[in-house]
């Protein structure tokens, strides 16, 4: 039978988003119902109020979340009614040419739920990154619920399933941070200081924060960062490469996603170094840069999407690290709000003063 719960639904391009009441149909084949615990404000769900991912309004936003399964559909093995999982837009297919090659990480077809949820009058919702978990509960495909230990705060484990995740992957998984390295991460807001947070975990030697807020820098170095940099204040290239001895660094990941500031990663990498960037840019945005510098300098230019993860093998993992108080998942949550707080809570985002504020059920 199917529920109607609460959810935050936004209607039309750059409509203040409300609370509405939706229905979720019962899970049906490798379909589950999770009821949502903590979910994340994203940037990425203010793209969709904006219309900047697609037009297919109605949304229903959130997908940063973490909850526990309330029941599954058919020939659902992976997860049981009652499990503490963290919610994930890539359920690998296993058939893509990606996942046969061994690279589950890069899978072209990943699954989301067949039915759809809708609003009372039976208009079908599209959910945010196939997942609409700004509400009482959701369905998703079974394979988008990733098991964790329940021990871990629910306001925390729920940003792996993006944000923290892209930034900590963007060093660890694509940019290959290693024992000794250096990094200079640019933008250091939840995802660049998420990359901060990873770059530390895997030992690198010097991480440079950079951005134009010192209270993120502040933040970066809580988390790890050994060096700070206002770019508003000095040029952020010179200032890398005086703080590696003239060379620049190993890794560069830029968090902001704009054509200037993936120049200064460019520029501001060691020869042979490589560059990620994890931060999203806009569609009519362009890149020049002097095709011999590209050839020249060597090295890789990367993007990361969802920080290369694999859930499966990175969610537990990650919790694990938090449950044992090597990786701060906490400092993340800058505030908990109610789910009739989330336009509030967009406009917070746009003054800097949050790297996230947390729906708490």
């Amino acid at each position: 039978m199917s529920q109607q719960v609460r959810g935050v639904v936004a209607r039309g391009k750059g409509e203040p988003v409300r609370v509405e009441t939706i229905v979720v149909p019962d899970p049906g084949p490798g379909e589950a119902v999770v009821k949502v615990q903590a979910c994340g404000v994203c940037h990425t769900d203010l793209h969709y109020r904006e219309g900047g991912i697609n037009d297919e309004f109605p949304f229903l936003l959130g997908h940063e979340a973490a909850g526990v399964v309330e029941s599954v559909g058919e020939g659902v093995t992976e997860v049981a009614p009652g499990d503490f999982v963290i919610l994930n837009w890539r359920a690998v297919c296993g058939q893509c040419r990606s996942c046969r090659r061994g690279r589950p990480q890069y899978c072209f077809a990943t699954h989301n739920a067949k039915q759809p949820m809708t609003l009372l009058d039976g208009t079908p919702l599209s959910p945010a990154l196939g997942i609409g978990a700004f509400a009482d509960k959701t369905l998703v495909a079974a394979g988008q619920c990733t098991k964790v230990d329940p021990a871990a705060s629910p306001a925390a484990a729920g940003l792996l399933g993006c944000g923290v995740m892209a930034g900590l992957g963007a060093a660890v998984n694509t940019g290959g941070v290693g024992r000794g390295d250096s990094v200079a991460v640019i933008g250091c807001g939840g995802v660049g200081n998420a990359a901060v947070l990873g770059s530390r975990l895997a030992g690198a030697a010097k991480i440079i924060a950079v951005d134009i807020d010192d209270r993120k820098l502040a933040t970066a170095q809580r988390l790890g960062a050994t060096h700070t940099v206002n770019s508003s204040r000095e040029d952020a290239v010179e200032a890398i490469r005086a703080l590696t001895e003239g060379n620049g660094a190993d890794v560069v990941v830029e968090a902001v996603g704009r054509p200037e500031t993936y120049k200064q990663a460019f520029y501001a990498r060691d020869l042979a170094g490589t560059v990620v960037l994890v931060g999203v840019p806009t569609p009519e945005m362009k890149l020049e840069l002097p095709l011999l510098d590209v050839f020249g300098r060597g090295g890789a230019l990367k993007s990361s999407w969802y920080g290369d993860c694999l859930p499966s093998r990175d969610f537990p993992m990650l919790i694990d690290l938090y449950l044992q108080g090597r990786l701060d998942l906490d400092a993340f949550v800058s505030e908990t709000i109610a789910l009739d707080q989330v336009e509030e809570a967009f406009a917070r985002m746009h003054g800097g003063d949050v790297l996230r504020s947390v729906v708490v059920f």
